[in-house]
């Protein structure tokens, strides 16, 4: 098990590195498939993608490709937002019993906009840059900022699904942004976002460690051999193909 699970995370970095789809929306469904209880693999993927989100911080905070600024709105519509979608959660298993089915539905419904989202990115990116809401101050856009952390963050607290596939292509189509300060921004919220809810799920005994570590033993050379030939490698179809797989997950999870 200890060897397939690395073998998963292996799998999983090394697609994340080779096209930059978020690896919750691959890794979560996996899990929840492989027999793994819905809100154990929520709350692993979570502690898993805070650790390997903090590399990518570090990096990031040293190439200066962090717009702080943006990080803070997001965060103040996100992190209470997620507290509240786990909270929500308890209160139903308390009172119905029914977490496990509320977050496999969740998770079925996520996937399919996450893929949906993957496919816009993918083929209508063009078209929907630049835009007027891009030409906005972020200052103009405050409210609005929150307000899509808000929703975002309520889906990732529920699911672990979105912090970086949706909150990325929020970040892409209205804020001006570098492609650097897109990846950097998006990983540094991403991070506070899932340490919280992380930590939150961690607290309820949703967490399987070591579960947590055969994944990254597995994932980390991943990530580093899929970025190593990310330039080599036509991503356009893969991301296809990788949406395609998350829609189905998605469709089989919800039916």
């Amino acid at each position: 098990m200890s060897i397939g699970v690395a073998i998963m995370g292996l799998f999983v970095g090394f697609l994340v590195g080779l096209t930059g789809v978020g690896g919750a929306a691959l890794l979560t469904p996996i899990l929840v498939m492989i027999g793994v209880q819905p809100s154990i693999a929520v709350g692993t993927d979570l502690v898993y993608n805070s650790v390997t989100k903090l590399f990518g911080v570090i990096q990031h905070w040293r190439q200066k490709t962090i717009n702080f600024q943006l990080v803070k709105y997001l965060a103040f519509g996100s992190i209470p937002s997620a507290v509240a979608a786990i909270g929500m959660l308890h209160v139903f298993e308390t009172q119905f019993h029914n977490q496990e089915q509320i977050i496999k539905h969740a998770l079925g419904y996520v996937l399919i906009l996450v893929s949906i989202a993957i496919l816009v990115r993918t083929f209508f990116d063009q078209k929907l840059r630049p835009n007027r809401w891009q030409l906005k101050t972020l200052e103009e856009k405050r409210g609005l900022t929150i307000a899509i952390g808000a929703i975002f963050g309520f889906i990732v607290g529920l699911t672990s699904i979105g912090s970086g596939s949706l909150f990325a292509l929020a970040m892409l189509y209205l804020y001006r942004l570098t492609a650097s300060e897109l990846v950097g921004t998006d990983i540094a919220h991403a991070f506070l976002l899932v340490s919280v809810a992380g930590l939150l799920h961690a607290n309820a005994g949703s967490v399987n460690y070591l579960l947590v570590g055969n994944l990254l033993v597995g994932s980390i050379p991943g990530v580093l051999i899929g970025s190593t030939l990310s330039a080599k490698v036509p991503t356009k179809p893969l991301r296809t193909v990788i949406a395609a797989i998350i829609i189905i997950s998605g469709i089989k999870l919800v039916s």
